[in-house]
């Protein structure tokens, strides 16, 4: 695989307070810290996902939807396996 397999992509800047970049959207170069830095992650714009997308096979592999989250999240979901 190449250096940046995993792209975490939104509509909107996303952000996390755990990571010191403003917009955590990019490429990773494993699904792990891709994953990670998503599932702890929130957009600008409520309503909007985050998805986890393998950049050679276009697979999404992890998403991020605010449909049957917990309230303390601000109706964000921490993992959606669907």
């Amino acid at each position: 695989m190449g250096n940046h397999d995993y792209l975490i992509e939104s509509n909107h800047p996303v952000s996390s307070r755990f990571f010191s970049r403003a917009d955590v959207r990019g490429t990773y170069p494993d699904w792990h810290q891709a994953v990670a830095i998503a599932a702890k992650s929130t957009p600008s714009t409520f309503g909007d996902e985050i998805r986890v997308v393998h950049v050679p096979s276009g697979e999404i592999v992890f998403r991020l939807t605010p449909q049957a989250a917990p309230a303390s999240r601000g109706g964000w979901r921490d993992f959606d396996p669907d």
